[in-house]
């Protein structure tokens, strides 16, 4: 488990509740880093992302479950954090969280589904234990 009491943990507790974004990264069969913006919810010890069955990142986590998790930088390259850890892949999960849904209840429309379709479209559930933390 990672410290969020520290300065950098506090802060990154709080993006982890506010931000809509993460930027997970997972590793191609070459060893090639593959990041991707993802849609996520921190339960308070794990990020669930939700995915689609056919997705390359699944594959990539199939072979390797190391990830890392980034969130945007500010504008002057600052407010930088870095989360390692390791995911596990869920092919039967339940429904999504109810809080996942209520953070993303205005973005769900705009990309063209409403919570039920998300559900269905994006049916595997990643879910990301953090191991490590860095930042500044």
């Amino acid at each position: 488990m990672i410290d969020l009491t520290s300065n950098l943990g506090v802060r990154v507790a709080k993006r982890l509740q506010e931000e809509h974004v993460i930027w997970l990264t997972t590793v191609a069969s070459d060893g090639t880093p593959q990041p991707n913006p993802v849609w996520f919810y921190w339960d308070g010890k794990t990020i669930h992302v939700r995915s689609q069955p056919s997705s390359h990142k699944l594959k990539n986590i199939s072979r390797n479950p190391k990830v890392s998790m980034n969130f945007q930088a500010d504008e002057e390259g600052g407010d930088v954090a870095v989360l390692t850890g390791e995911a596990t892949i869920d092919r039967n999960p339940p429904k999504p969280d109810p809080r996942f849904i209520e953070k993303y209840r205005e973005a769900i429309p705009k990309i063209g589904h409403t919570p039920e379709s998300l559900a269905a479209a994006y049916s595997v559930l990643i879910r990301i234990t953090p191991r490590g933390l860095r930042g500044f």
